[in-house]
């Protein structure tokens, strides 16, 4: 709602803000209609040759052959340390429903196209919120969708190339007892791939959140310095229900958040001073 207000509050400064509120409703749903339109079509494009995909990038990191493992061990190898190889994966997999193998196709799809048309649906917002913005405002937002695009792009290669084997191999070797076969549901395999990747790529924006509070004031890198004791905790709560409950998944997701937290508090103390700089030039 405080979108819609801030519009009609610039009518003033932006001329393609002069609508009503129940115009800026009509242009918001055929923002969302349109990237739901993009997304659909990706997701149509991906259900062609969703077997292959499925086989070949859902269920990659459950392959023996699959390039993070080698990589995994070449850097094994380089250090001298020959836990980062991986073990040999063993897992089978059934479906228990009917129509489960057709309707995981959908969701694959489905999910797949998000991740495609991600940049589209940004594009789509910031067409939404452009308006009710400065001049000044839209300045510095210069390139948002090209950063929130590539941050969130990073989250869903490192959950899918990083985390995910690790993951995988752990879960799929770890028996209570030898009289125990680890026989997975597709569905829960898929829940797992789908939390982590979609969960990091959306956990990766935070330098661009940061940045737009900083910007408005509502964030400073005084107060996150300070609160850096409670932002670790929040940091390794938040990767442990993204990732499955073992400690090493968990540091793994954790650090590179933390290393965004600390990204984040430099780009606050960058964005403070560019608003202190610009209102001594105002006031000047």
């Amino acid at each position: 709602m405080s979108v819609f207000k801030t519009i009609l509050d610039k009518t003033k400064t932006n001329p393609e803000a002069e609508m009503g509120f129940l115009d800026h409703v009509e242009a918001l749903r055929w923002h969302i209609i349109r990237s739901v339109i993009v997304i659909v079509i990706m997701a149509i494009l991906v259900f062609i040759k969703v077997e292959w995909i499925f086989d070949r990038v859902i269920l990659g990191p459950a392959h023996n052959d699959f390039v993070s493992y080698k990589w995994f061990c070449a850097l094994g190898r380089f250090f001298h340390y020959d836990s980062f190889c991986l073990g040999e994966i063993k897992m089978e997999f059934q479906n228990t429903a009917v129509t489960g193998q057709f309707m995981m196709g959908m969701s694959v799809s489905m999910m797949l196209g998000f991740i495609l048309s991600f940049p589209y649906v940004l594009w789509e917002l910031w067409k939404f919120i452009k308006p009710a913005l400065k001049p000044d405002e839209v300045r510095y937002a210069r390139g948002i969708v090209f950063w929130c695009s590539l941050l969130f792009f990073m989250g869903v290669l490192f959950a899918y190339f990083i985390l995910a084997p690790y993951t995988i191999n752990f879960f799929g070797g770890y028996q209570l007892s030898p009289k125990f076969k680890n026989i997975i549901t597709i569905d829960n395999y898929y829940d797992t791939i789908s939390n982590l990747i979609l969960g990091l790529g959306l956990v990766f924006e935070l330098p661009v959140i940061v940045y737009f509070l900083s910007r408005i004031g509502v964030l400073t890198p005084g107060f996150m310095r300070d609160k850096r004791k409670y932002a670790v905790l929040i940091l390794f709560l938040l990767s442990e229900i993204i990732t499955p409950p073992d400690l090493f998944s968990c540091l793994l997701v954790f650090f590179p958040l933390y290393l965004l937290f600390e990204i984040s508090v430099f780009i606050s103390a960058r964005a403070i001073t560019a608003k202190l700089k610009k209102q001594s030039q105002n006031t000047d």
